[in-house]
């Protein structure tokens, strides 16, 4: 019974360590019911480590889609540093400049099998095309340097925002049961996935205790 209340008290701790960060460990120790010793002994433990990476890491990959949706509106709305992150997470932003340097017969063979005038043409066509293109001017590209200082706030912004996802919330209503089982002294559910039935039964075996309790505090 320890070894499994250990285990679900260590799974519980890893779930507030990786919605609240900046949680210390004696008031993880107060949330969870166990001394800071513990909590220290838990973070000497190589499984409780890397158990407590691997959970951050798949909470970390859920949020990227969110983020990278984010970087791409700011993107859209003309924000430079948000665009520069997307085109460098797409692959698309290549800061590798390659330099061919030809010695003035390859430029003179090269100029040979070119139409001058096409060239005139071709150019004329694609300037013309991304002028059209273009959307307005921003007042604010006259003060790069405060526009930058800007965009940079607004990605740290999105950053810092963590929407709760649907399993932040079930692993809140989870951990609120255990601490209520352990009020009651009622046994954790196994470590298991418990089936449906297991589960109903459970919860009514911890309904019944606290009512019973309530009733004991009444009478006394």
């Amino acid at each position: 019974m320890k070894t499994a209340l250990k285990k679900v008290n260590q799974k519980a701790a890893i779930d507030l360590l990786i919605h609240n960060p900046n949680l210390s460990k004696q008031q993880l120790a107060n949330e969870l019911d166990v001394t800071e010793r513990t909590i220290q002994n838990w973070f000497s433990d190589d499984r409780f480590v890397d158990m407590y990476y691997k959970k951050y890491m798949v909470e970390f990959n859920s949020q990227l889609p969110m983020v990278l949706n984010s970087m791409v509106r700011e993107a859209v709305e003309g924000n430079v540093q948000a665009g520069r992150l997307v085109l460098e997470h797409s692959g698309k932003l290549i800061k590798n400049i390659n330099v061919t340097v030809d010695s003035p017969f390859e430029k003179f063979l090269k100029a040979e099998e070119i139409d001058s005038a096409e060239i005139i043409d071709a150019e004329s066509e694609e300037v013309q095309e991304a002028v059209e293109a273009l959307p307005e001017r921003n007042p604010e590209n006259d003060k790069p340097l405060a526009r930058k200082k800007k965009e940079m706030k607004r990605v740290e912004d999105i950053k810092a925002k963590k929407p709760k996802s649907k399993k932040s919330k079930d692993r809140a209503k989870r951990y609120q049961l255990l601490q209520r089982a352990k009020k009651v002294g009622l046994e954790p559910l196994p470590s298991r996935r418990p089936s449906n039935s297991e589960r109903r039964k459970w919860i009514e075996e911890l309904i019944a205790r606290e009512e019973s309790m309530k009733s004991r505090n009444l009478q006394a």
